[in-house]
């Protein structure tokens, strides 16, 4: 586990309530425009290496989104490996899973991102914390 909460730099001035969450609400929201390269980790790792410094609630809403976008890699290595052991039959059982998967993941973000948006802390379910 990674754990840089206590070397956080001071980057500048504490946000305004406001700008805490529209930059946690980006943490959530900004994986859909990463996800078009296939590095939806990206833009929550940024955020919280920009920002970690001056927003508790930004910091702890980019960790959780980055958790739960390194959880969805992982997942998504282990079913490859699973189609690639089975030769291929392992696409019958895993490749629904991965749109039921994918749906849940979609609606998970909008969930956090609303969530964000109202001020309010969201945990993802299944998710590895790994980055805290």
């Amino acid at each position: 586990m990674l754990d840089w909460s206590m070397s956080t730099p001071n980057s500048g001035p504490p946000l305004s309530a406001s700008e805490e969450r529209t930059w946690a609400m980006v943490a959530h929201v900004g994986v859909f425009v990463a996800a078009w390269i296939a590095m939806g980790f990206l833009c929550p790792l940024i955020v919280w290496l920009v920002l970690r410094g001056r927003s508790e609630f930004v910091r702890r809403h980019s960790v959780e989104s980055l958790n739960f976008q390194i959880s969805l890699l992982i997942y998504t290595a282990i079913a490859v490996v699973l189609i690639l052991i089975t030769f291929g039959l392992g696409v019958l059982i895993i490749v629904p899973l991965i749109v039921i998967g994918a749906i849940a993941a979609v609606v998970f973000i909008i969930l956090a991102t609303i969530a964000a948006s109202n001020g309010r802390e969201y945990r993802y379910p299944l998710t590895l914390r790994l980055v805290r």
